[in-house]
C-alpha cells in the first residue's frame, strides 16, 4: 500500500499534537505534515505531547487565507482538520474567522486539490443540550446512574448550548455538502473533552471525557476507513458508566475500541500539575 500524505491543521493544539505524535511514528503508512497559525504550541498542550513538526513539514498559515490554504493542501491524500477556536465563550468575530471561514477554506481547498478525504473535528458540544434534560441532567449534577442511560445517537437532532457548538454543527453540514455534491469523503468526529496529560474532568463532567489515546485512535480509524465511506459522524468518548453519548455506531462502522475508562483513571494516582 502506498504511503499516504497527511496534513494536520491545528497541529500545535492539544489533539493535533497527539495525533501528530502518533501518525509521524508510522513512517511506513503516513507522510505527515502540519499547519498552524503559530509555531508555538497551545497553552493546553503539556510538555509531554509538545512534539515539534520539522521545518520542512510545517506550514505557518492563517486558514482565513484561502489561496494559502489551497497551496498547502496540494498533493495531500487526506487532511485532518482540527484547527479552530475551542473556547465556547469566544467572540463571534473569532468564531467566524477560525471556525466558519477557515473550515470552508479547508473543504474548498481539498476539493480543488483532489484530496481524497477530510477528517473533520466536530465536538460533543453539538449535542450538549441533551445534558440539560432528564435522564441526563442528574449525571450532569454528579450522580451515577443505577442503570445504563438511553444513548443519544449520532443521527439524533443536534442540540447546542452556545454559538461555538453551532459552528461545529455548521462544519458537519458543510462536510455533508462536500460529500454529496463533490464526492469528497468527509468523516466528522464529535470529540469529547480531551485534557492535557489525561487529567480527569470534574466529578460532574465524567460523562463527557475522552482520553488522548482514544481521541487519536478515532482519528486513525477514520483515516483507515474504506474508500467507499463518503460521509458519517462518529462520537469519540472513553468508557464510563456515566456515558450517554452513543459510541456503538463508531464501534460498528470503524471498529473503534476505547482503551480508557474514567473509573479506572479515578482509581489511579494522577500526576501532580
Amino acid at each position: 500500500m502506498a504511503i499516504q500524505k497527511i496534513l494536520i491543521t491545528g497541529v500545535n493544539g492539544l489533539i493535533g499534537s497527539l495525533v501528530y505524535e502518533r501518525l509521524s511514528a508510522l513512517t511506513d503508512v503516513y507522510d505527515v505534515y502540519g499547519a498552524d497559525r503559530s509555531t508555538k504550541h497551545s497553552d493546553r498542550v503539556s510538555d509531554v505531547s509538545a512534539h515539534k513538526v520539522p521545518a520542512g513539514r510545517f506550514f505557518e498559515v492563517d486558514l482565513a487565507d484561502r489561496m494559502r490554504v489551497q497551496t498547502i493542501c496540494e498533493g495531500m491524500h487526506m487532511v485532518v482538520h482540527l484547527a479552530a477556536n475551542p473556547d465556547p465563550g469566544a467572540s463571534w468575530d473569532s468564531l467566524l474567522h477560525n471556525n466558519i471561514e477557515a473550515t470552508y477554506h479547508v473543504f474548498e481547498a481539498c476539493r480543488l486539490s483532489g484530496v481524497q478525504r477530510v477528517v473533520y473535528a466536530s465536538s460533543g458540544q453539538a449535542i450538549l443540550g441533551y445534558r440539560h434534560q432528564e435522564p441526563y441532567k442528574g449525571v450532569a449534577e454528579g450522580y451515577c446512574p443505577d442503570r445504563p442511560l438511553p444513548q443519544v445517537t449520532y443521527d439524533m437532532p443536534t442540540k447546542p448550548i452556545n454559538v461555538y457548538g453551532c459552528t461545529k454543527i455548521w462544519g458537519e453540514a458543510l462536510a455533508r455538502t462536500y460529500a454529496d455534491a463533490h464526492g469528497l469523503s468527509c468523516l466528522c468526529i464529535r470529540f469529547g473533552w480531551v485534557l492535557a496529560k489525561d487529567a480527569l474532568p470534574y466529578p460532574n463532567q465524567r460523562d463527557v471525557w475522552c482520553s488522548g489515546r482514544d481521541a487519536v485512535q478515532m482519528v486513525e480509524r477514520c483515516l483507515a476507513a474504506p474508500d467507499f465511506l463518503r460521509y458519517d459522524i462518529f462520537q469519540a468518548f472513553s468508557k464510563s458508566p456515566y456515558l450517554w453519548k452513543d459510541i456503538s455506531h463508531a464501534q460498528a462502522v470503524l471498529g473503534y475500541d476505547p482503551q480508557d475508562d474514567v473509573i479506572q483513571f479515578e482509581t489511579k494516582k494522577q500526576e501532580p500539575y
